[in-house]
């Protein structure tokens, strides 16, 4: 049997462990070079999240934490201005599509630049996700920074990786500009 010590000891060792374990579960992982941050408001000008573009040797990845959405899938992409004008962010523009691709991850003939997977929102109302973007870090910096930057957008619905040009994703309910730090 332990004794009430040894018990009380335990316990208080497990609780920093908790607590680390439970960082880990809602904030991405940000190895590598903050290149650009961009603050998330909702469509009342509230800032409820972060944006980071990180630069993982020749890659790039957009780390997103953000709070505040109703659960389930969201479809987020890189936009093609950086602007986010309120209330309902179509100043952002289309999503980023240089090279002039169809939409979405399922697309057969490939996708564009700003497709991003969904966002898992928890029952909480929060998100943590770092993806990868696709290309070569030039490319995916010289796109980004162009002479009008780029908003990153998160949708109300899922986007469904098909449907031209915007994923069946439903309005847009966060939007951030990304500004090189």
């Amino acid at each position: 049997m332990l004794r009430p010590a040894t018990i009380a000891l335990r316990a208080t060792a497990a609780v920093p462990l908790a607590l680390a374990l439970a960082a880990c579960a809602t904030t991405p992982s940000v190895d590598g070079e903050t290149i650009a941050t961009a603050s998330l408001m909702d469509t009342s000008g509230t800032p409820t999240g972060e944006a980071r573009l990180i630069g993982v040797g020749d890659r790039v990845e957009l780390a997103v934490t953000v709070q505040g959405l109703t659960p389930g899938e969201h479809g987020f992409h890189l936009h093609t201005t950086g602007r986010c004008a309120l209330p309902d962010f179509t100043s952002a523009g289309g999503h980023l599509n240089p090279s002039n691709e169809g939409h979405g991850l399922l697309d057969n003939d490939g996708n564009h630049l700003g497709d991003l997977p969904n966002l898992t929102v928890r029952a909480n109302g929060t998100a943590s996700v770092q993806v990868p973007i696709g290309g070569t870090r030039s490319y995916v910096l010289a796109q980004i920074f162009d002479t009008d930057g780029t908003a990153v957008v998160i949708h109300a619905e899922a986007d469904d990786g098909r449907t031209d040009p915007s994923g069946d994703a439903g309005s847009r309910v966060r939007c951030g500009v990304l500004e090189r730090v």
